[in-house]
């Protein structure tokens, strides 16, 4: 039996490596939220936990993975469990690198796995406010001439947009817990889309406890592992503050 560091009958915390925690909860989770270190720096706690990816693939069918592109393609024989069904860009309002001989580099990426049938899966796209004049609109949409037997239909402007795939949100480095620290308001969309109310989110890299706080905002349950202490010991603190749930 392993203690949590932090429980407040939503989320739970724990302290330790995910390769020794994770298998000793003995849970299956809905989906699981990586934010793994890239191992691009020679930081001390940048370092890929080997075989991270595999384990998680025990535990849940779906799994959003921060990254970036050097990391995907340095690491990709550890997704072999794993099949990629798409990517989304988080825009950052500033960038992070210090190279000067490069694009200034303002983006990261976060990739959705899945395992097993995807018509199983959890997975419906949250939607945006969209600009402009035309909701209320309702529009009639003609058979094309190559589809067949498919009826024409109308549709009526509510004022929505299917969620975009590149997501502008500012980062949270003057506030930031943790330095790659995600946005609560980046992380909700990617819980909406594939983890059901009610269900379980693991997140195996916790860090700032920001996946946690958006999956309890949003009416999910969570589990996070960190294996630093001062990171857990600060998201259990911001955890005890933050609303327990959306008003």
């Amino acid at each position: 039996m392993i203690t949590p560091y932090y429980d407040d009958g939503t989320v739970t915390l724990y302290l330790g490596d995910v390769r020794e925690v994770l298998p000793a909860l003995g849970v299956r989770a809905d989906l699981i939220v990586a934010d793994p270190p890239y191992a691009e720096t020679s930081l001390a706690w940048d370092r890929w936990p080997d075989g991270w990816p595999a384990l998680a693939a025990t535990v849940a069918s779906s799994m959003w993975c921060f990254g970036s592109m050097r990391m995907f393609l340095d690491r990709r024989d550890d997704f072999t469990a794993w099949r990629l069904s798409q990517d989304v860009i988080w825009e950052k309002h500033n960038g992070s690198g210090f190279a000067t001989d490069r694009f200034r580099r303002v983006h990261e990426t976060a990739t959705h796995w899945y395992r097993g049938n995807w018509r199983d899966l959890h997975h419906q796209v949250p939607r945006d406010a969209a600009e402009g004049p035309r909701v209320g609109t309702v529009y009639a949409r003609p058979q094309p001439t190559h589809t067949g037997a498919i009826a024409s239909r109308g549709w009526s402007d509510d004022g929505t947009r299917l969620a975009r795939s590149i997501r502008r949100v500012r980062s949270t480095h003057h506030r930031a817990i943790h330095p790659t620290e995600k946005p609560v308001e980046l992380l909700t969309p990617l819980i909406e889309y594939a983890c059901p109310p009610g269900g379980l989110v693991i997140d195996p890299f916790a860090g700032s406890g920001s996946t946690l706080e958006a999956a309890r905002l949003t009416g999910r349950r969570a589990i996070g592992i960190e294996a630093h202490e001062p990171y857990i010991e600060a998201a259990a603190l911001r955890l005890a503050q933050a609303p327990l749930e959306i008003a």
